[in-house]
């Protein structure tokens, strides 16, 4: 989330103006502090969320098509990929798969906020900050769910599910992160000697498998990584890396989660019949696959309709888009 700091005695004196009883003065004060506020919050909806750098941004002109050729991912081997998108606003991620390219469908993502012109008049910046935080937030939250959705789609479709038969139900393991590396490797395409070949990278799982993790005993890890678990933060993963895998926690991962919930209810996914809870593993060794293209950059607006009642109001949209190009990467398992 962006920090919108303190500003200076202009920037306080602009944000007086915002509330002036004259609308013409407020209006265009509105207008100009509209666009002071534009780059921390693009910057933030950028950076500012769950994706992490999992998808590649790539800025497109307006009126140019988002086609990526599938030939440029792994010559010779295109009909082997099945790619996905998402459609827009409220839509299940679809599969899109043509000859030799795919179009990522971009669409427009909206957010706004308003408060007290009181509040500009006497300068009250937390207030004002604040307002501008949760504006923030209401686009960084449909950027992590469109992403996320796609990506778990992505995995539903390649009708793979990995899972450790011989732990615990309801208990992570390295053995899971073990058998998900192997299948990986197994389901990418190629050969041992094939260049680009898929390989697990990363794992997301829940604040519960991490917990799991912290309560290994000696028949899981050796006295030194133990030590390792119990100085870690309580916040981050208890351990960043098993065999090479990064770890990373989700907290909308887990029993009865929102992504879980997506998984099951509306992609119609199931974990195994003794499991309850979701792992998702991505390939991101290569970069060639998971892409959000960019046709229009984060722009905001005043509103200047709000005065007559009181208030000063902003809004902004941008027109961005989701795509995973080959469901090779994507991998899921359960435990």
């Amino acid at each position: 989330m962006t920090t919108f700091n303190r500003p200076s005695e202009d920037h306080l004196a602009l944000l007086r103006k915002t509330g002036d009883t004259d609308v013409n003065v407020a209006v265009a004060a509105q207008r100009e502090f509209a666009k002071a506020l534009e780059l921390p919050l693009r910057k933030g909806v950028l950076v500012g969320n769950i994706l992490g750098d999992i998808f590649e941004t790539i800025n497109v002109e307006p009126g140019s098509t988002t086609e990526f050729p599938l030939d440029l991912i792994s010559p010779g081997m295109e009909g082997d990929h099945v790619a996905y998108t998402n459609p827009g606003h409220g839509r299940i991620p679809e599969r899109a798969v043509e000859s030799d390219y795919v179009t990522i469908p971009t669409y427009s993502i909206t957010s706004s906020i308003d408060y007290l012109l009181r509040y500009a008049r006497e300068a009250r910046w937390d207030i004002v900050s604040r307002a501008m935080q949760v504006m923030e937030a209401g686009f960084v939250k449909k950027m992590n769910d469109d992403g996320w959705h796609t990506l778990l789609a992505a995995g539903v479709d390649r009708n793979i599910l990995v899972y450790d038969g011989d732990a615990t139900a309801g208990m992570f393991t390295k053995r899971l992160v073990s058998l998900m590396q192997t299948v990986m490797r197994r389901n990418s395409g190629g050969n041992s000697a094939s260049v680009g070949r898929g390989r697990l990278t990363d794992l997301y799982v829940s604040p519960e498998a991490l917990e799991d993790v912290r309560n290994w005993g000696m028949d899981q890890v050796d006295e030194v990584t133990r030590r390792e678990i119990y100085t870690a933060d309580a916040e981050g993963a208890p351990i960043t890396r098993i065999f090479g895998v990064n770890l990373h926690s989700l907290d909308e991962l887990g029993e009865g989660q929102e992504y879980q919930s997506f998984f099951t209810n509306e992609l119609g996914g199931a974990v195994q019949s003794a499991d309850s809870e979701l792992v998702v593993g991505l390939d991101l060794s290569n970069r060639d696959s998971f892409v959000m293209p960019v046709k229009q950059q984060l722009e905001v607006f005043e509103d200047p309709t709000l005065h007559r009642q009181q208030r000063a109001g902003f809004y902004g949209w941008a027109e961005i888009g989701f795509g995973v190009l080959d469901n090779r990467r994507v991998i899921l398992g359960s435990f």
